[in-house]
């Protein structure tokens, strides 16, 4: 199943679509100061990499670890090369979860909480009502029925 984008939100609005680096806003950054509970030896991911694009995968709904390892394996190449993965290596489901069940769940949050969401797009500007569209005219109404 392929991954649904970020934000289906952006995509149904007037608004231009977000690409996924303005979608992720600051939460690399915000990540990067977070401490990795892995040893040193056999880090493939970086955990910036893997806990963004955790993040992403909870955000277009999907909940579970391999609800998120599936969304990770299918997202496409091109959103993968901006989150930092290359189109070969990407996470696992039991690399995905060893990480997050490892990490600091307070320090998580807090890392995540401080990226803050992204800046939302400056939207058109509405038509004042002298010059918005009329409204298509009322149905009339039924006749009676004679009983």
């Amino acid at each position: 199943m392929p991954a649904l984008p970020p934000s289906l939100i952006s995509s149904l609005s007037c608004a231009p679509a977000l690409t996924v680096a303005e979608t992720a806003g600051g939460l690399p950054e915000a990540l990067a100061g977070l401490p990795d509970p892995r040893a040193r030896r056999g880090v493939r991911h970086r955990l910036t990499v893997v806990v963004t694009a955790a993040v992403c995968a909870v955000v277009s709904g999907y909940r579970s670890y391999a609800a998120i390892a599936e969304w990770v394996a299918d997202v496409p190449a091109t959103t993968a090369l901006v989150l930092g993965m290359t189109a070969d290596r990407r996470p696992s489901e039991a690399m995905i979860r060893r990480l997050l069940q490892a990490m600091d769940p307070q320090l998580l949050t807090a890392a995540i909480t401080a990226a803050g969401p992204p800046p939302l797009p400056r939207r058109p500007r509405r038509r004042s009502p002298s010059t918005a569209r009329p409204c298509a005219a009322p149905a009339p109404p039924a006749p009676p029925l004679d009983t």
